[in-house]
């Protein structure tokens, strides 16, 4: 495996990969398993008739959890692989920055 960085791979098909600090997996996969319990309760609530509404509203909190774990991860990308590309010249970076922000904001 060819090394871009420190916190940054790439394989031999371009795949970049990145190591995280055992903390930051540990709250990722903690933030993620919250979020399957939430959709397994409402899959739950679908199979037992809830009122529509009810489900909505869990719903609504399944989306605002994943916004959470979008914005936890994507302040992580921006403070260590972002800027340690800028650092070592990858400029492009920056374009596909851009280019997953206008994908997030659909």
């Amino acid at each position: 495996m060819e090394r871009e960085g420190k916190n940054t791979a790439q394989d031999c098909c371009g795949t970049r990969h990145k190591e995280r600090p055992e903390e930051e997996i540990r709250s990722l996969v903690n933030r993620l398993s919250r979020i399957e319990g939430q959709v397994r309760g409402i899959r739950r609530m679908v199979e037992q008739g809830a009122y529509c509404p009810e489900i909505l509203v869990q719903s609504a909190a399944v989306s605002a959890a994943m916004n959470g774990f979008n914005r936890q991860l994507l302040s992580s990308h921006v403070h260590t692989c972002v800027v340690e590309d800028i650092r070592n010249g990858r400029e492009e970076t920056v374009d596909e920055l851009c280019a997953l922000l206008q994908k997030l904001m659909k």
